[in-house]
């Protein structure tokens, strides 16, 4: 069966590696040729389909590798399905996401994943891979983790946060280091002492403090610092490679930096909110604070030079969203009078590339390492590459065309995510993802939705190729 041509002509091909003016050849779902624009090679090629990316970067689809779509979580769900979460992702350029199935205290790591499978069959619009949170460990679910590995769910997460939902103690998180340090899985850690922070929230609700802006007060700094040391050390005692989620403080960004200048296989990854937004946000008065509650928390603004500077030497590797959505009607609203019952989460899947992007403009970071943060690293970190996150022969052909000159302002009323507020409302950026290519297949062009449900696949991810 012959399967269908795609040329991608006149465009400037970035990848981590290389900025080059190329033509690129899609057979089926693959990337197989590409030749300079011009040239003798590139100008023999006849295609199905020809996509003219003049003017335009033509760069990997993005590998969103923190997702929580359909995360319950605190009697109620973050409101993105399957479905509506990446389709989403899709509108913004990301064509790969890393979600989360959940391991519930009492049942097997297979319950959880099972139960995450049945969530995204044949509803995802882009390919999808699995993380698995750990709630209870025993020595049944450390066996179960060799099984997963083996599987294609290579990454286990694990929280120091959320006492009596999610929280591991140190025995347990050492027990599941030493098992990924022999079966090639990656810890990765939400780093905050829940311990301290539970006390922390009980002394101010009861001094009647109660409004959002709360929740990052009593999140403090130290207490991610603290934590994301504790979890350095118990990787090193574990002699296993180990990955902080969601890193928003200085401090915390320090304690990486000391990690990796000794040449351990400690990774640091941030997110958009820390970037953009501030503990300023948080202040919004009517409760509108509660939009931007989520945990880590955001910092005041003074740490974002830090995080910038962590994403340039590398002692920061990857940009994901930590995507978790909550509609501020109905779910946000659950913590008015209580800021420990807002639901803790925001909505990102579809910002990120174009905030990226954006700060390419603003001269915080290379185009080159644009891609190497949202999409190169993230595959690579995961075992997806080079599959995933790079324009290559042999690699999925997972192609965006990116409009670097469209301007736009993000706004809830023309966002694709299934919420009732944008996070980034009013923001202006510069860029855009125009043409979505997901193994071959167009599926956002032009603002137009072209693909389906079921389109994306379940991606069995090999363990990390990025380690040291």
């Amino acid at each position: 069966m012959s399967q269908e041509r795609t040329v991608i002509r006149g465009g400037l091909v970035i990848t981590a590696a290389d900025e080059v003016h190329a033509d690129v050849l899609v057979e089926g779902e693959r990337v197989v040729a590409l030749a300079a624009t011009g040239s003798p090679a590139a100008q023999a090629w006849d295609a199905e389909r020809v996509i003219d990316a003049t003017d335009c970067y033509v760069i990997p689809g993005g590998v969103d590798a923190h997702t929580h779509m359909e995360l319950p979580f605190g009697g109620t769900a973050a409101s993105d399905t399957f479905e509506t979460g990446t389709r989403a992702a899709a509108f913004g350029g990301t064509t790969t996401i890393v979600d989360f199935a959940v391991q519930s205290v009492g049942h097997s790591l297979r319950e959880g994943l099972d139960a995450w499978h049945a969530k995204a069959e044949g509803k995802c619009a882009i390919d999808y891979g699995f993380h698995m949170i750990m709630s209870d460990v025993t020595q049944g679910v450390l066996k179960e983790m060799d099984v997963l590995v083996e599987e294609g769910v290579t990454s286990f997460k694990l929280f120091m946060s959320y006492p009596g939902v999610f929280f591991s103690n140190d025995g347990d998180i050492l027990r599941a280091m030493q098992r990924s340090a022999n079966n090639g899985g990656l810890i990765m850690m939400h780093a905050e002492n829940g311990i301290a922070i539970d006390v922390l929230v009980e002394q101010a609700l009861a001094a009647g403090h109660t409004d959002p802006r709360y929740h990052g007060e009593v999140r403090r700094e130290l207490l991610e610092a603290e934590a994301t040391h504790r979890a350095i050390q118990l990787a090193r005692v574990a002699g296993a490679p180990l990955y902080v989620v969601h890193v928003s403080a200085e401090q915390a960004v320090a304690e990486i930096a000391q990690a990796r200048d000794l040449g351990l296989n400690v990774f640091g990854e941030t997110c958009p909110q820390y970037l953009f937004l501030s503990t300023d946000n948080l202040a919004e008065p009517d409760f509108e604070g509660a939009k931007y509650v989520c945990s880590t928390p955001l910092r005041p603004k003074e740490h974002q030079a830090a995080l910038w500077r962590g994403l340039r030497t590398n002692d920061l590797s990857v940009v994901s969203t930590d995507h978790c959505p909550f509609c501020f009607v109905g779910q946000k609203e659950l913590g008015r009078g209580d800021f420990s019952k807002i639901p803790n989460g925001l909505p990102g899947v579809e910002n990120r590339m174009d905030l990226l992007h954006q700060a390419v403009l603003d001269g915080h970071i290379s185009r080159r390492r644009w891609i190497e943060l949202a999409c190169a690293t993230p595959a690579r970190m995961f075992g997806l590459y080079p599959r995933k996150g790079t324009i290559a022969p042999g690699a999925d052909a997972d192609v965006v065309i990116f409009d670097p000159r469209r301007r736009y302002t993000m706004s809830a009323a023309t966002h694709h995510m299934n919420v009732d507020y944008s996070a980034y409302e009013g923001r202006q950026v510069t860029g855009q993802a125009r043409t979505v290519l997901s193994r071959g297949a167009v599926v956002v062009d032009g603002g137009e939705y072209l693909g389906h449900a079921g389109h994306g696949t379940f991606v069995p991810r090999a363990t990390s190729s990025y380690l040291l």
